[in-house]
């Protein structure tokens, strides 16, 4: 029986930690688990409390495999698109054994001779960007396993990212008592499972990750991420008069935000959406007052996007593509026309990770496999002989419980939890 593929991924987000348990199979994602555990860590995407991270970790694996059966014993880790640079590099690689046959291990060779390149001291090799390969004068983003030809060319095309920032989300990990099977920069996964990196590869793409305390855009063009920003504005801003006038917490704010359903303040009903009982005060809001209060700041906000893209608008066609925890906001919808390009609201719609904020972790998975074509590793995530032994439990069940086989698996390996 091959080997099952299962990854687990873990992304290091505003005031929490997310983890996915998946399993890619023929080139899909199956999610078995997911877990969210807030974290008061993470400010300004930098870690400013390693014990509360490192605690926030450890308790999500311990929920997750406490559901699932087994072991998370490595994970693949996002990082922050802070201060990345890319690197082209175009390698010559000769075919010298006589054989005349591209091989594997001549694909490996030309990868690992690009990614010896160093940028900086300040700077660390993460991700393959894209890499093209020219045979016989003809260019194929393909591997060209078992192509005749003398020699061929490379062009590998890397992403660099900040070390200091990459070692203290590392270092998190492993005092967590994880390994670390890879890592990617945060928008290169958006883009792997929004798809911008192949959808109309012409035309440049502002991805937009709308996350709580901030908003990281990313220019794709040619298959390519080129370059990154953050704005230091995210969905909080959009409700700091609401929390400050009625004290309500953070989660309160949010779900509010996802009750905005129309654009025009002024078809705001009076309707009272939420009510709260606190000591000094009683706490009533209206459709009215919510839309009102929080549709000038979304608005506002759409404008400083708009500024800092205009340049690229102004000189070619592009499109933008929102994503993050910010993209379950219904409202956005409505509102793509405040845009100075045509807008996209990606809605996830793989079963059991229906939410924006899953969308880095599930790219992840396509990101690792995408360069596993080159590094060839069969290592997963999770302890083998306890996932296996899992399997076998759940298949036994199933012969001989009542329900379908289906259904009592669907039970076991994601909705039971073991005791």
């Amino acid at each position: 029986m091959p080997k099952k593929k299962v990854y687990a991924t873990l992304e290091i987000a505003d005031q929490e930690i997310r983890l996915i348990v998946l399993e890619v199979y023929e080139a899909r994602n199956n999610v078995l688990r997911v877990e969210r555990v807030q974290c008061s860590g993470v400010q300004g995407q930098k870690i400013r409390n390693e014990a509360a991270v490192v605690k926030a970790i450890q308790e999500a694996c311990k929920n997750a495999q406490s559901a699932l059966g087994f072991r998370i014993e490595r994970v693949l880790l996002a990082i922050p698109s802070v201060n990345v640079h890319r690197s082209s590099q175009k390698i010559h690689i000769q075919i010298g054994d006589g054989t005349r046959t591209i091989r594997l291990f001549h694909i490996q060779q030309g990868f690992n001779k690009a990614i010896e390149k160093q940028l900086g001291e300040e700077l660390v090799f993460v991700n393959a960007n894209r890499i093209a390969y020219i045979v016989n004068g003809q260019e194929t983003t393909k591997m060209p396993i078992g192509e005749e030809c003398d020699d061929f060319f490379m062009d590998i095309d890397l992403l660099y990212a900040d070390k200091e920032t990459m070692y203290a989300y590392a270092r998190c990990v492993e005092q967590a008592n994880l390994q670390i099977l890879d890592v990617c920069i945060d928008a290169y996964a958006l883009a792997q499972e929004t798809g911008v990196l192949i959808s109309d590869p012409d035309k440049a793409t502002i991805l937009i990750d709308l996350e709580k305390e901030h908003c990281t855009l990313s220019l794709f063009q040619h298959g390519r991420l080129l370059n990154t920003t953050t704005l230091e504005e995210g969905y909080h801003s959009f409700t700091t008069d609401l929390q400050a006038k009625y004290h309500l917490s953070d989660e309160v704010c949010y779900r509010l935000l996802q009750n905005i359903f129309t654009a025009n303040e002024s078809e705001a009903s009076d309707v009272i959406c939420y009510i709260e009982q606190k000591e000094e005060m009683r706490v009533e809001i209206t459709l009215q007052e919510l839309t009102t209060s929080c549709l000038a700041k979304i608005r506002s906000w759409i404008a400083d996007v708009n500024e800092a893209c205009a340049p690229i608008a102004a000189q070619s066609s592009m499109r933008y593509v929102l994503t993050g925890q910010g993209a379950n906001i219904r409202v956005f919808s409505q509102l793509e026309g405040a845009f100075n390009a045509k807008a996209q609201i990606f809605e996830e719609q793989t079963i059991g990770a229906r939410d924006g904020a899953f969308v880095c972790g599930l790219g992840m998975a396509y990101a690792w496999q995408y360069v596993n074509r080159i590094r060839h590793s069969d290592q997963i995530c999770v302890n083998n002989n306890e996932l296996e032994a899992s399997i076998d439990s759940i298949n036994t069940r199933a012969k001989s419980g009542s329900e379908g086989g289906f259904t009592q698996k669907l039970k076991n390996a994601i909705l039971t939890e073991k005791e």
